[in-house]
């Protein structure tokens, strides 16, 4: 089944999505009617204290995990609506992904990484695209090594890569630095901005850190599963 790219307008629309799951007292609710849209092309951040249910958030937008209620439209896709192995094929055409564990297999090296992606669509020219890719994150000398002998900035580098290297419309990153010292990551935090204003793509990047939301166009504030606030940044508002 092939699924549109994520159009040139709306990128996403969440409508009164709520979570709740089971436990000792009842149910414990983890996302409580939230709504918003995202235009193609947005920088948008979700912030909020532990627990307040903003990686939730991020993994049903991404089809991750699944709702009790409500509804995420990705190009104006019904992501729900569709099975598991729709939902999975939606995201290898249209999402990129980069956790603050990184995430790489550490089997494969840093190039076999970034080509997974590729590889798992088909893509004749997979290894010239992460070539080309893994030299432009600062790692062209580092091709053959196996994560194991990278340092976290050079893994989450390759993550990077890996995220980018197929151009999704759709980004999405889970606390990408969350894992890094402070220096390591303000370079990949100024890297993946960088990459995201060339492929103008959609980043949805849930952190704790409010100067790299600051960053973002947009940040969208979750305490206690509620959207308590949707700002635009100072930047975007003297504009």
């Amino acid at each position: 089944m092939t699924h549109p790219k994520v159009s040139k307008q709306t990128a996403i629309e969440v409508n009164n999505l709520v979570k709740q799951v089971e436990d000792a007292s009842g149910y414990l609710s983890i996302l409580n009617g939230i709504d918003f849209t995202v235009q193609a092309g947005e920088t948008l951040a979700i912030v909020g204290a532990s627990g307040s249910g903003k990686s939730t958030l991020l993994g049903i937008l991404a089809g991750l995990d699944i709702p009790s209620s409500g509804s995420v439209h990705l190009a104006g896709v019904d992501l729900f609506a569709l099975n598991e192995d729709q939902r999975a094929q939606f995201r290898k055409e249209n999402l990129g992904f980069v956790f603050q564990s990184f995430q790489l297999l550490m089997h494969l090296t840093a190039l076999e990484n970034v080509m997974l992606p590729l590889e798992l669509r088909g893509d004749k020219d997979a290894k010239q695209k992460s070539e080309k890719m893994l030299e432009r994150v600062g790692l062209s000398s580092r091709l053959k090594h196996y994560p194991k002998f990278l340092s976290g900035g050079e893994q989450q580098r390759v993550a990077l890569a890996r995220a980018f290297v197929t151009e999704p419309p759709l980004l999405f990153a889970d606390e990408p630095t969350g894992s890094l010292d402070a220096v390591t990551g303000e370079a990949v935090i100024q890297l993946m901005f960088a990459l995201n204003r060339e492929r103008n793509s959609t980043l949805v990047l849930v952190t704790h850190d409010l100067s790299i939301a600051a960053r973002c166009g947009r940040t969208l504030t979750i305490a206690a599963g509620h959207l308590v606030s949707d700002e635009l940044s100072s930047s975007v508002v003297s504009t």
